[in-house]
């Protein structure tokens, strides 16, 4: 059974560097709502709005890779079964 697991590291580096684009690694829907979320609130707040939205953005991609890396892990252990 081949499994399809995202690489952690190379989901952080993207989101770091790119923001919402890099979280389209990690997650479709999340990387959509926060490039328009960060479009907006970056427009208003002159940028500074990003300091804060940034992190969020580093702990969703960590928490999206960390559920679709264990689901993948439970589905390898119910096909072994």
């Amino acid at each position: 059974m081949v499994v399809n697991q995202k690489n952690m590291m190379l989901g952080l580096i993207l989101t770091f560097v790119f923001g919402g684009l890099g979280m389209l690694y990690a997650t479709i829907v999340g990387g959509i709502v926060m490039i328009i979320l960060s479009s907006i609130i970056g427009l208003v707040t002159g940028g500074l709005g990003l300091v804060v939205l940034w992190p969020i953005q580093m702990i969703w991609t960590y928490l999206a890779i960390k559920n679709h890396n264990s689901g993948q892990a439970r589905a390898v252990a119910r096909a072994i079964r």
